[in-house]
C-alpha cells in the first residue's frame, strides 16, 4: 500500500514532468516557426497573418529576442485578463460555460466555489478527528494499511461518526446551493445569449423526419402541401435532403486534384523559368513525363464531367430524396410552435425538432432510415454494456498495481517477478550508495505507474465511443459529442471508480484505502496530463510533418494548422470524475481534496489559454450540455451518500445510518426541482422570447426578405462547389425569388440588384465584416476589445465578483 513518502515520490515526478512541459511550451510557443501551432485561432480570425513582419532569415524561424525567454509564465496572467463577456464574444457561450465548470470546482475568477470551503473545513476538522482515533491498529493482519489510511475514516471508531455525518449534510447543502446558483446563472446567460444573436438560419428552421411516402406525390410536394395546410400563416419554404454520400466521396477526390494543381501553379509562380512536370505512372515513379499543370487541369475537367453525371443522377432519382427536410418559417415564433408541438395524430410521422445550426449538422446520418434508429440504439447500448465490463478486467489489474502486497496475494504466480525486482533494486541501492535512487524502488510502481497505465488504457476509448454514437444515427455534431461523453462517463463511473471499491469484500476499508490510487491518477492525469495539453506536442509534430511533406498550397497550410475544438467527449467525463472523487472522498479521505483543488485551478488556467488562443469551436450549442453536467454532479452526491451508508454499515455503525438515509431522497428532490425550474430553457425556446425578437426585427428591418436569406442555408455542403446556375437545381423547393428583392443577413438587409438569386456562400476572409454570418462556416470572432462584439452580448457581474 502506498505511503505518504510514495505519494511524495509520485508528486515529485509529476511536478517535474509538468514543469518540464511548461518550460518546453514557453520555449516552443515564442518560436516564429511554431506560431501557427500555438496561436491558430488568431490566424483563423484574421487577427494574425504572420509571426513577424521583418528580420533576417534566421529570425523567421527562431526567436532571437532573449528577453522573451525570461517570461515563460506570462501566459497565465494573460489568460485571466479577458472577462467572461469578452470571452463569450470571442469564443462563444459553449467555451465560456465549459470554463465555468472548472471554476465551479475551484476559486479562480468566480469567487469561492465548491471545493475551496469544503477543503478548508475537511482539513481542519476531519483530519484531526481521523488521526486521533487509532482504530486501524486493531485491524486484522491481512489488511494492508498505510499512513494515508490513518488520515481517513477507516481510523475512526463508530462512536465518532456523528462528525462525518454532520459534515456530509453540510457539504451536501453547500454543493446544492452552488449548483442551484450556477444553474440559474447559466440558464439566464443562455437566454441572454440567444436574445443577443443576430438573425441566424436555425432560429427560423426546424428539421422534419419520417416524412410519409404518399403515392403519386414527391417528398417535396408532400412537405409543401402538409405545411401549407397546417401552418398556413407562418410556413415559408423547405429544403429537401439528398442522399449524397457517394457524391461526397467524389467531391473529396476532386479536392485532392485541385490541391495538386494549386501546388504546381504556386511552384511555377516561384520558379517561372521551368514548368513543373510529373510521370503519369504509379505514384509518379514511372510512365510518360508530362506538364503537371496541364495534366491536373485535364484530370479536373474530366472529373467534373463524371461528377456532373453523378449529380444529375442524385437530383433526378426520386429515391435519392430522403424522408427528411429542413422547413423554414416566416418568424421565430412560427418555428418555435412547429418545433415544440406534435404535427400528426400518428406520433411516429412528421416528427419535428429545432434544426441544428448548419455547421453543426452531421450530414452522413441524415441518410439513415428513421425506423432503424431504435434498433441501432439498442445494439449500441448492448455493445457499450459489453465494452464496460470487458474493460473491467485490465483496469482491475492496473488498480492492483497500487498495492504490491495485494497483487502478490491475488496473483501468486507473480511472486518471483516481484521478489526479483526487489532483489535487484536493493543491489542497485547498495552499489550506488545514493538516497536519490529511492526513485527506482517499489515506490515507482505503487505511486506512479498505476495512474500512468490507467491513462494509457483509456486513451483510445473516446474514439471508440464516438464511432458508436455516430452509428446510433444522431444528426448533430453537438448531440454526437454529448452522447459519446455520456458513454465515457458511465464507463469511468463503473470501471475507474465503482469497480475498485464495490468489488472488494471489506467495503468499509476498501473505499478509503483506494484513495492512494486515485491520488496518483489525479497527479498523472490532472497535473502532468494538463501540462501536456498546453504543450500540444502531437499537433506540433503533425503540423511540421504536414508542412514539410504534404502542404502544397496556402489552403493546405490552413488545413494543417486547423486546431479543432475542445474535445468535449473526453474532457467533460474526466472533469465529472474529478467532481465525483472530490465529493466522495471529502468525508472519507479528505487528504485527497488538495490534489483535486490543484487540478481544477491548473486546468482552468490551461484551458482558458487554449480557448483564447488555440481552439476554434466547430459549432455553438448555447451551453446545451449544462443540464448533463448538473445531473452528474447530483449523481456524484447521491453516490457519495450511498457509499457512506454502506461504509457505516460495514463498520458496525448501523445505528447511525437512519440519519443518512433521508439525504439521498432530499438530494434527488432538489434535482427534480432544478430540472423543472431550469431545464426548459435548454430544451425549448419560449414563445414570448421568440415573439419579442420578431417584433424587434420588424421594427428595425421591415424590408428583409427571409426567403432569400434562408434559400441555401441548409443546402448540403458538397453542392456549394458549383456555379450558381447549377445550384438552382437543388435550392429551396417551391420558392421563386424576385431578382430585385432584398434579403437580410446578421448585420443588415442587403439588396440583390444584379442576380436572380444570392451568390453561393464563400469562405470568410479577414476583410469580411465581423458580424456577418456565413452559412456553413463558423462565425468570425475578433479578439479586439475596442471593436464591436460578434454577439453584442452583455453580462451583468454577480455581486462581489469582477469577472462574471
Amino acid at each position: 500500500m502506498a505511503t505518504l513518502s510514495d505519494i511524495g515520490v509520485s508528486a515529485l515526478i509529476n511536478i517535474l514532468t509538468a514543469f518540464a512541459f511548461l518550460l518546453a511550451f514557453a520555449v516552443l510557443r515564442i518560436q516564429p516557426v511554431n506560431d501557427r501551432v500555438y496561436l491558430p485561432k488568431w490566424y483563423i480570425n484574421g487577427g494574425r497573418s504572420s509571426p513577424r513582419s521583418g528580420g533576417n532569415f534566421v529570425a523567421k524561424f527562431v526567436n532571437l529576442d532573449f528577453k522573451t525567454y525570461l517570461t515563460f509564465l506570462n501566459w497565465m496572467p494573460q489568460a485571466l485578463k479577458m472577462s467572461e463577456s469578452e470571452l463569450i464574444n470571442h469564443a462563444g457561450l459553449d467555451s465560456a460555460i465549459f470554463l465555468r465548470i472548472y471554476s465551479l470546482g475551484c476559486f479562480l475568477s468566480y469567487g469561492f466555489k465548491i471545493f475551496v470551503p469544503i477543503t478548508v473545513v475537511a482539513l481542519f476538522i476531519l483530519i484531526p478527528v481521523n488521526v486521533s482515533s487509532g482504530t486501524l491498529f486493531f485491524l486484522r493482519k491481512e489488511l494492508v494499511v498505510s499512513d494515508i489510511d490513518k488520515l481517513s475514516i477507516s481510523n475512526v471508531p463508530p462512536v465518532q461518526f456523528f462528525v462525518h455525518i454532520g459534515l456530509e449534510y453540510l457539504f451536501t447543502i453547500w454543493i446544492c446551493y452552488m449548483l442551484y446558483k450556477d444553474y440559474d446563472n447559466v440558464a439566464t446567460m443562455r437566454l441572454r445569449f440567444l436574445a443577443s444573436q443576430r438573425r441566424r438560419a436555425e432560429q427560423f428552421t426546424v428539421v422534419v423526419r419520417n416524412v410519409p411516402q404518399i403515392s403519386g406525390h414527391s417528398v417535396s410536394d408532400s412537405l409543401d402541401q402538409f405545411f401549407k395546410t397546417n401552418h398556413p400563416d407562418t410556413y415559408l419554404c423547405h429544403q429537401a435532403v439528398y442522399n449524397a454520400n457517394k457524391f461526397a466521396k467524389l467531391v473529396r477526390k476532386r479536392d485532392r486534384l485541385q490541391n495538386w494543381l494549386d501546388y504546381n501553379q504556386l511552384k511555377f509562380e516561384r520558379h517561372s523559368e521551368k514548368r513543373p512536370t510529373k510521370k503519369t505512372g504509379f505514384l509518379g515513379l514511372w510512365g510518360k513525363r508530362v506538364d503537371s499543370i496541364d495534366f491536373y487541369k485535364q484530370q479536373i475537367k474530366e472529373f467534373d464531367k463524371n461528377m456532373a453525371l453523378e449529380r444529375q443522377k442524385v437530383l433526378k432519382d426520386t429515391k435519392s430524396i430522403l424522408p427528411v427536410a429542413f422547413v423554414s418559417f416566416k418568424s421565430r415564433w412560427g418555428a418555435a410552435v412547429c418545433a415544440q408541438t406534435q404535427q400528426s395524430k400518428n406520433p411516429t410521422l412528421w416528427l419535428t425538432n429545432w434544426a441544428p445550426e448548419p455547421r453543426d449538422i452531421y450530414w452522413q446520418n441524415l441518410a439513415i432510415p428513421f425506423l432503424s434508429l431504435t434498433i441501432r440504439k439498442l445494439i449500441i447500448s448492448l455493445s457499450v454494456f459489453a465494452l464496460v465490463f470487458f474493460y473491467m478486467i485490465p483496469i482491475t489489474f492496473v488498480q492492483s498495481l497500487a498495492n504490491l502486497e495485494g497483487l502478490e496475494r491475488v496473483a501468486p504466480f507473480l511472486r518471483p517477478v516481484i521478489e526479483l525486482t526487489l532483489y535487484y533494486e536493493n543491489i542497485i541501492t547498495i552499489i550506488a550508495g545514493l538516497e536519490l535512487l529511492i526513485l527506482f524502488d517499489q515506490r515507482i510502481y505503487t505511486s506512479f505507474l498505476p495512474g500512468l497505465a490507467l491513462k494509457i488504457l483509456l486513451y483510445i476509448l473516446p474514439t471508440i465511443l464516438m464511432i458508436m454514437s455516430k452509428i446510433e444515427g444522431h444528426i448533430a455534431l453537438s448531440t454526437l459529442e454529448r452522447r459519446a461523453s455520456a458513454k465515457y462517463y458511465y464507463f469511468m463511473l463503473v470501471n475507474v471508480f465503482l469497480g475498485s471499491i464495490v468489488i472488494p469484500r471489506t467495503i468499509g476499508v476498501s473505499i478509503p484505502m483506494k484513495a492512494t490510487f486515485f491520488i496518483t491518477y489525479i497527479m498523472v492525469d490532472g497535473w502532468a496530463g494538463i501540462a501536456g495539453e498546453i504543450l500540444r506536442l502531437k499537433p506540433l509534430v503533425i503540423f511540421h510533418l504536414k508542412n514539410m511533406f504534404m502542404v502544397k498550397s496556402e489552403r493546405d497550410r490552413e488545413q494543417a494548422m486547423d486546431p479543432g475544438s475542445v474535445d468535449y467527449p473526453e474532457t467533460l467525463p474526466s472533469l465529472q470524475l474529478y467532481f465525483l472523487l472530490g465529493i466522495v472522498y471529502a468525508v472519507v479521505t479528505p487528504i485527497l481534496l488538495p490534489f483535486i483543488l490543484n487540478f481544477f485551478a491548473f486546468a482552468y488556467l490551461v484551458y482558458r489559454h487554449q480557448i483564447i488562443n488555440v481552439y476554434n469551436q466547430q459549432y455553438e450549442s448555447g451551453a446545451a450540455f449544462w443540464p448533463h453536467v448538473h445531473s452528474r454532479i447530483i449523481a456524484s452526491l447521491v453516490i457519495s451518500q450511498l457509499l457512506l451508508l454502506g461504509l457505516l454499515n460495514t463498520k458496525e455503525a448501523a445505528n447511525s445510518t437512519p440519519l443518512l438515509a433521508i439525504l439521498p431522497i432530499l438530494t434527488l428532490s432538489f434535482n427534480q426541482y432544478c430540472k423543472h425550474r431550469f431545464e426548459p430553457a435548454f430544451r425549448r425556446y419560449p414563445l414570448e422570447e421568440a415573439m419579442k425578437k420578431d417584433i424587434m426585427d420588424q421594427t428595425t428591418e421591415p424590408d428583409v426578405n427571409l426567403t432569400t436569406f434562408l434559400a441555401d442555408a441548409y443546402l448540403h455542403p458538397i453542392f456549394r462547389s458549383f456555379e450558381e446556375e447549377e445550384l438552382e437545381e437543388v435550392r429551396v423547393d417551391k420558392v421563386r425569388v424576385d431578382k430585385n428583392q432584398s434579403y437580410g443577413d446578421n448585420a443588415q438587409s442587403q439588396t440583390s440588384d444584379d442576380h436572380s438569386s444570392p451568390s453561393p456562400p464563400h469562405h470568410p476572409t479577414t476583410s469580411a465584416p465581423q458580424d456577418v454570418y456565413h452559412h456553413g462556416f463558423p462565425p468570425q470572432y475578433a479578439y479586439n476589445f475596442s471593436s464591436p462584439t460578434h454577439y453584442g452580448y452583455h453580462y451583468e457581474a454577480e455581486p462581489g465578483n469582477s469577472r462574471d
